[in-house]
């Protein structure tokens, strides 16, 4: 019988249920952007030891986790807000909330800790942002955390707002930089860079 059996609702019912109230649409597209993005794109064989992480554990840093070429690789996923879609003359275009559920202490990367519900530069490596209301179809767009446009609150200040990610990003269709269609050139992207880091820090330190 499954959940619906054991609640006794039926589909229409759970249908009229969704069509009353838009905030339970919103939650519900959320959770099934992360099922069909984990179908549609990590499960592929360059992808191993697949983790989705809970959604209210503040030690993770994403909402999955993944290995990729050797190297460990998280991912935030968001979606579209429907209500901030509109036609343009070149396409489509909208906005996505690219935020923390609630406020949290986090820790800069120059060594400052600050109260926000801003996602930190760096904090996760690959954004996928669900664009299934553009055309009503799953799809996803994909960016680097590093690619992603910094908060310009006047609450910070100018040095915290550079390691601060905007709350409110908008997003195109067709796609424009810094998102892309598909995540793995940007995978090799995240891990080139972090095997040159790594390379560079074992040259200066033989040198030193």
């Amino acid at each position: 019988m499954g959940i619906l059996g054991d609640w006794g609702i039926k589909p229409d019912e759970i249908d009229d249920i969704l069509s009353s109230r838009p905030s339970l649409r919103g939650i519900l597209m959320g959770f099934i952007a992360e099922y069909k993005i984990s179908q549609l794109w990590f499960n592929d064989k360059r992808i191993s030891n697949l983790v989705r992480y809970e959604n209210h554990d503040r030690t993770s840093l994403g909402d999955f986790g993944f290995s990729y070429r050797g190297e460990n690789i998280t991912v935030q996923v968001k979606s579209l807000q429907t209500n901030s879609i509109r036609q343009t003359a070149s396409g489509l275009e909208g906005k996505f909330q690219c935020d923390a559920s609630d406020k949290r202490r986090v820790k800069l990367p120059n060594g400052e800790e600050i109260e926000t519900t801003c996602l930190v530069v760096g904090g996760f490596d690959l954004l996928a942002v669900n664009i299934f209301q553009f055309r009503n179809r799953w799809e996803f767009a994909f960016a680097k955390n590093a690619d992603l446009p910094r908060t310009k609150s006047r609450k910070y200040t100018p040095a915290q707002q550079q390691y601060l990610l905007a709350t409110l990003v908008r997003i195109t269709l067709p796609l424009q930089d810094p998102f892309r269609a598909e995540p793995f050139g940007i995978l090799d992207e995240i891990v080139a860079e972090r095997q040159k880091r790594q390379q560079d820090n074992v040259s200066s330190k033989g040198a030193s």
